[in-house]
């Protein structure tokens, strides 16, 4: 080992102590960390009671448990018990008597999802896809009672109705299911469902032939769920100057994945505007919003899974909103997004917005027979550059998906793509080897010319002999480049696949557990700056490879860097070792593979290619006529124009 790698290890050695030792030392005390969280407890809690109280003034109601909170059933029930009747018939007008009621849920159970309905708002306030699990194999709700909230407002009366604190009747349109709490249907069966608000025809009777109602059709098969309110005989409840509706759905998102970090870079709300592509708000930023025109659907989009309000022509307007709450108990809390559409309305008998919901996972087959652009919330590189979208489509996902039904395991199935890839790379592979094999055959006689210009003022002179003699043997110094740029966009668009692949999820391989997620050997109990409180072993690994890598390829290009060029080629492997640990263990493991493949190919090359053939070809190159390729002519020109300004 020479002087100068001795001083590249020692170097990152040192950088690694100086990281380590100032975790350590920055670290806060036990004593410290439960001091602090008993601080926030006090805050939330102070906070909590705030909110209730903030609450119970603007609805004027005292919320009292009904006797059948007993029963053992799990969804407790609550009566609304009207504090002051003059206020709420104040508040409410015509919808008084719907104020009172007891929050019962209906349970609509399919092949893929669980879904729940509460008659307080009418909306739906738990949705679970069975087919799944959380990181820690615990049932996948999207949302609960707990963290959803859906609200339609319109005018009645000259005042704002708000639909969330209203009470809704269940109606199923199959009068066999009538009066039943829970329904569960297989196989291609369907169910229509419905909430109904009534208005009042005095202080406590409700008008039956009149109401606005929140119709669900749901397939067993389908994740999308088709959604219809309905204003129904309303024209004389609801003002006549109304020309809009808002609805309101704000989600707590919590985590569901093994990586809160990776998790929470990857939610966010997107949105489909009518006439253009999709869009979101960054996820880097903890509070962002914006108001947006003639929107198709909105998006509250986490890693693998999304739940999405579609209209079947457009919303007038959509407000979108992502906020981080700091007053939150959840322990898995991520982020809360928010959005306002608005609805074009015009009073007549009967007026339908047709709608849908999709509830399910990020999966790009799935998304894609909506033709909704659903599949663009994965992020496989869609954006400029586009090739990085193209070849994910069109190359590694139908490759993907063939190999994934053998039944075969993932690790297997990453190795074998590797293969297929780094054999389409081959011819590229073997010309850039070519152009290197070319370029070290002539070191000694570019060594000769770096003699004969020892001193500085003489640069310009050793580097336009270096190109004469380049020119001279036939050789382009950019050969080498051309073949790297056109690998550079695989990798970006593996690097895009493989952390948004779900079917990765919780598919384990060796040590790893979970390829979408970090594969974690031991853990420190502490976190460590720029490289987290775990050790990935497929990332180390992985950072040993390129090391190795980085130094077989200056020998073989025969190169001598300066010291600080060195010290950033090698430098640059640690970097990404604290960048991928906490990223998908499937990636880590495909550079590791695709750098193994790369030099069992750099040992076929050393062993099947004659260099002093190369050698003797280049010399009856020097003595035949040289042609000049535009671009060593403008090199040319560029190197003349610099000697003269030095002169």
């Amino acid at each position: 080992m020479n002087k100068g790698t001795i001083n590249t290890v020692l170097g990152i050695v040192i950088i690694f102590g100086i990281l380590i030792g100032y975790s350590l030392l920055t670290a806060p005390s036990k004593e410290e960390l439960l001091k602090k969280r008993k601080q926030q407890d006090s805050i939330e809690k102070l906070s909590i009671i705030k909110d209730s109280i903030d609450v119970a003034k603007r609805k004027g109601a005292t919320l009292v448990k009904d006797s059948a909170s007993k029963s053992p059933k799990k969804d407790s029930t609550v009566k609304v018990v009207a504090k002051d009747s003059t206020n709420i018939n104040g508040a409410f007008g015509k919808f008084s008597a719907s104020v009172k009621g007891i929050n019962k849920h209906t349970v609509i159970e399919t092949d893929l999802v669980k879904i729940k309905f509460a008659e307080k708002g009418g909306g739906i306030s738990y949705v679970e896809l069975k087919k799944y699990k959380t990181f820690d194999k615990k049932p996948l709700i999207l949302f609960n009672t707990d963290t959803s909230n859906y609200n339609l407002t319109f005018q009645s009366d000259y005042k704002f109705i708000n639909t969330s604190g209203l009470f809704f009747s269940p109606y199923f349109y199959k009068p066999s299911f009538q009066g039943k709490d829970s329904v569960v249907i297989g196989g291609k069966d369907s169910i229509q469902f419905a909430m109904r608000l009534y208005p009042n025809v005095n202080d406590s009777v409700k008008h039956t032939d009149n109401y606005i109602e929140f119709l669900y059709s749901i397939n067993s098969d389908n994740y999308m769920m088709h959604f219809t309110v309905n204003f129904v005989k309303m024209q004389k409840i609801v003002d006549a100057n109304s020309t809009y509706l808002a609805l309101d759905w704000k989600l707590d998102l919590t985590q569901q994945e093994k990586s809160h970090k990776n998790e929470l870079m990857t939610t966010t709300v997107y949105f489909k505007p009518s006439a253009d592509d999709v869009d979101f708000l960054k996820e880097s930023k903890d509070d962002k919003k914006e108001k947006l025109p003639n929107i198709k659907w909105v998006s509250f989009k986490q890693q693998f899974f999304t739940s999405t309000l579609i209209s079947s022509t457009s919303f007038s307007s959509a407000n979108i909103e992502t906020a981080t709450r700091k007053d939150t108990l959840f322990p898995r809390y991520l982020k809360t997004l928010t959005t306002s559409l608005t609805l074009p309305f015009s009073n007549s008998e009967k007026l339908s917005y047709p709608m849908a919901f999709y509830f399910g996972p990020n999966h790009y087959k799935t998304m894609r027979k909506y033709n909704l652009d659903l599949e663009r919330q994965i992020p496989l590189g869609w954006s400029s550059p586009y090739i990085l979208g193209w070849i994910n489509r069109w190359a590694v996902i139908p490759i993907f998906n063939l190999l994934s039904q053998t039944g075969m395991n993932y690790g297997i199935i990453i190795l074998i793509l590797t293969l297929i890839l780094k054999i389409v790379l081959f011819p590229i592979a073997y010309k850039t080897y070519m152009s290197s094999a070319r370029m070290r055959v002539l070191k000694p006689e570019v060594d000769e010319i770096g003699a004969k210009f020892p001193k500085k003022e003489d640069a310009m002179k050793k580097q336009q002999a270096t190109m004469a003699l380049y020119k001279k043997a036939g050789i382009n110094p950019m050969a080498g480049c051309i073949p790297m740029l056109l690998q550079m966009p695989i990798l970006i668009a593996l690097y895009r696949f493989f952390p948004a692949s779900i079917e990765l999820r919780q598919e384990s391989f060796l040590w790893a557990t979970d390829l979408s997620s970090y594969d974690s050997i031991y853990n420190f109990g502490f976190n460590i700056t720029f490289y987290g409180d775990h050790i990935s072993l497929f990332t180390l690994l992985m950072t040993v490879s390129t090391i190795i890598y980085t130094k077989l390829n200056n020998q073989m290009m025969g190169t001598n860097s300066q010291p600080g060029m060195k010290f950033v080629m090698y430098a640059m492997p640690v970097m990404f070792l604290g960048f991928f640990n906490d990223f998908a263990s499937a990636l880590s493991y495909y550079y590791l593979l695709a750098n193994l493949i790369t030099f069992l190919q750099m040992w076929l090359f050393r062993k099947f290619v004659d260099e002093d053939k190369i050698h003797a070809r280049i010399q009856e190159n020097r003595k035949k006529p040289a042609k000049t390729s535009g671009f060593q002519k403008r090199l040319e020109e560029m190197a003349k124009k610099r000697g003269y300004s030095q002169k």
